[in-house]
């Protein structure tokens, strides 16, 4: 059936929704880009332009493809255009009353076989489908920023969805490069879910004078071998979005775990997001380094023997992890492909497990907690279940997901 499409809709043309439409485009679909106005349009076409100059520039590509790509993108701002497309994604800002909108116009415009899809990051896939006369045939897809780069989507079912829908999207994902992990509807999916409150993390111990933002961001990258650090990380992605997902998370579960760091809502309410808008925790602030942090918390980290600032940052994310594949809401396999491939992380939470071991987890989480260093009151059962001392019978021992 992937072999019949041929014509792919995008609606919205920011730096993601260009980045949609351009892989699209780099993998033979014909692709109509659809945004609100010519100065948006003009703007999507701008970042195709510099993406696909760049890739000439770097030898990924020839200019004879890449002619041939700029054959295949088609731009307008009538979604009525998209009348006779086969699949559309949807990648416009992430607002669910602007999405409710669009999903509303391209259920009434397109053929009743055309498969929808969102590239909500967090929100309600689930609601988004139920607007339309066609919930089979709605996903989430989620790609990740850069989409021509990062090789992760996740391709998200609702109860609604069809078995062939999750089908044909799945081999889509594959046929445009990427590689995709299925899972139901869950706020902040696999990767945001993990991704975000671990810097949501970071953003505390900095807003409670634990560490500096130089501390915090070293000893994270020295804990997991990160490419950067989770202050650093906040401000490529966007402040605002990481308050958006941290509120989704809590809305969902209403878990202390989930709530927002108050010093992050200060920012994002003074406008301070990062890159976009040239001011954020490492962004337009001075190159001078900071005084050292002085704090009760912070002596005490340098000297408590069983706490780590950077197995402070990681071995919460590890329980996330854990209590998620518990839950039977993902494979291990799926996580740590999640953050390997959507997240930039050498090695998956689980892999990142093996290497400490469930001990030395559960002893930083204890002593965290000791200290009210986190809000993880009992850690994750399958985490328990991995600890030397485990009843045997009672555990998950060598035959646990995590294995697998």
């Amino acid at each position: 059936m992937v072999q019949e499409f041929d014509k792919v809709g995008v609606v919205g043309l920011g730096a993601m929704g260009a980045g949609i439409a351009e892989v699209f485009a780099r993998a033979g679909f014909n692709v109509i880009g659809v945004e609100i106005d010519q100065a948006a349009v003009d703007r999507g076409r701008s970042h195709m332009d510099k993406s696909l100059s760049r890739a000439v520039s770097k030898g990924k590509l020839t200019e004879e493809e890449r002619s041939g790509i700029d054959a295949r993108l088609t731009f307008t701002t009538s979604r009525e255009d998209l009348a006779d497309a086969d699949f559309v994604v949807e990648a416009v800002p992430e607002r669910m009353d602007v999405k409710k909108d669009v999903f509303a116009d391209l259920d009434r415009i397109c053929p009743p076989g055309t498969i929808l899809a969102t590239n909500t990051s967090s929100l309600s896939v689930t609601e988004i489908a139920a607007l339309t006369g066609r919930p089979e045939k709605v996903v989430g897809l989620h790609f990740f920023n850069p989409a021509p780069v990062m090789k992760l989507v996740e391709v998200i079912t609702t109860v609604s969805t069809g078995e062939e829908t999750v089908d044909v999207v799945t081999e889509v994902a594959k046929r445009i490069g990427k590689t995709p992990v299925a899972v139901g509807d869950r706020a902040g999916f696999v990767a945001n879910a993990l991704l975000v409150p671990y810097i949501n993390d970071a953003v505390r111990l900095y807003e409670r004078g634990i560490a500096t933002r130089a501390e915090i961001d070293a000893a994270a990258k020295k804990a997991a071998d990160l490419p950067m650090g989770p202050l650093a990380l906040a401000d490529l992605v966007g402040l605002d979005v990481c308050l958006a997902v941290m509120d989704v998370l809590w809305e969902e579960y209403r878990d202390p775990r989930f709530t927002a760091s108050p010093l992050l809502r200060r920012m994002v309410a003074a406008g301070q997001l990062g890159r976009k808008t040239g001011l954020g925790f490492h962004e337009g602030r001075s190159e001078e380094p900071e005084p050292r942090a002085e704090s009760r918390y912070a002596e005490m980290i340098r000297d408590e023997e069983t706490l780590d600032l950077g197995e402070i940052l990681i071995a919460p994310q590890i329980d996330d992890a854990l209590r998620m594949i518990g839950d039977g809401y993902a494979s291990a396999k799926d996580v740590d492909t999640a953050m390997r491939f959507g997240c930039g992380y050498p090695k998956g939470p689980t892999e990142l497990l093996a290497d400490r071991g469930a001990e030395s987890v559960v002893t930083t989480l204890m002593a965290m907690g000791e200290y009210s260093l986190t809000t993880i009151a009992v850690p994750a059962p399958l985490l328990m279940d991995q600890l030397p001392d485990a009843e045997e019978g009672q555990g998950h021992g060598g035959g646990c997901a995590c294995h697998g």
